[in-house]
């Protein structure tokens, strides 16, 4: 029982001399850290207030090597501490921008605080490289393998949302660019109206050129399609005076190819097909057929024969 007794108060001594040797060592710490040194401290350099049409490609330091005069205290807060440099102080001499030892360090110390003193920094001038920024519209280019299914047709063709895009870079990256293209898509055996959005696809050299938007809406609609049968009246232009011409035959078939809506909507009087007789042949009793007039929609309207007979009356 006695030794018992005896073992526990020697724990009890380690524990309290633990206790004071920690209040020592964190007092002594802290009598340390108030003191005034001379250090070497690393800071983070962050550029600000880049004019609006410039873009910084490329600094010739990100970080900078300063020597302080500080309390110790202010040394801890100096880890990955950053410090911004202003580059609308920038110089431009020829093509060259820099900006003088005198002038960033006069940004530092307004950073650091009062009780801060900043002795030496270890780099001289500051070179900037930077890249005139413009604004293009470029046209956007649908990279899409498109196959109906059979019987169909598309609809006053592929309809591309937007169909432009605004690209904003560096001149030398953005100059050459014509148009942007998009993600490549197969649309296969399609009978139906589609549509469907498409990423733009950004080149890896223009590694600082954006986009407006990054994505685009194709779309189309899909009609079966059918043929039909037009007959029309054939129609003789530039006659010499006191001339009638007679056709053979005086009417002439057009197959015309389309959704079958559109055909339903046809008539006689949206077609006109011509002879020209300042194209006749000598002795040849023929002239050509020209189709001068058919409506939009279809697609395709075809003159089953390519010439006409004639004979000419005199008045």
């Amino acid at each position: 029982m006695i030794q018992k007794i005896k073992n526990g108060l020697k724990k009890r001594k380690v524990k309290v001399f633990l206790v004071f040797l920690l209040c020592s060592t964190l007092a002594w710490f802290i009598s340390k850290l108030s003191e005034t040194y001379v250090n070497v401290a690393v800071f983070d350099l962050q550029y600000v207030n880049i004019p609006e049409d410039q873009m910084l490609m490329h600094a010739s330091h990100d970080r900078i090597n300063v020597k302080l005069e500080g309390i110790g205290f202010q040394f801890l807060r100096f880890g990955n501490k950053k410090i911004e440099i202003d580059v609308a102080k920038a110089v431009k001499r020829g093509e060259d921008f820099f900006i003088s030892q005198k002038v960033y360090t006069r940004q530092i110390e307004k950073q650091l605080s009062n009780s801060t003193k900043l002795i030496e920094v270890s780099s001289d001038t500051l070179f900037f490289d930077f890249q005139k920024v413009i604004e293009k519209k470029v046209p956007i280019r649908p990279l899409i393998r498109l196959d109906l299914a059979q019987n169909y047709l598309l609809d006053e063709g592929l309809r591309l949302e937007p169909d432009s895009v605004v690209v904003r870079g560096p001149l030398n990256e953005v100059d050459t660019l014509l148009y942007v293209n998009t993600e490549k898509i197969d649309l296969i055996g399609l009978n139906a109206n589609f549509s469907k959005n498409i990423s733009l696809i950004k080149s890896q050299l223009l590694t600082n050129t954006n986009y407006s938007k990054n994505e685009a809406t194709i779309s189309g609609k899909v009609s079966k399609f059918s043929e039909v049968d037009i007959e029309v009246k054939i129609e003789p232009i530039n006659l010499p005076e006191k001339v009638h011409i007679k056709l053979f035959p005086s009417t002439v078939t057009i197959l015309c190819n389309g959704s079958i809506k559109r055909l339903k909507e046809l008539k006689k009087e949206d077609f006109e097909v011509i002879v020209d007789f300042k194209q006749n042949r000598p002795n040849e009793n023929s002239l050509p057929l020209i189709l001068s007039r058919k409506p939009s929609g279809l697609r395709s309207a075809i003159l089953k024969q390519s010439d006409v007979e004639y004979i000419i009356e005199r008045k």
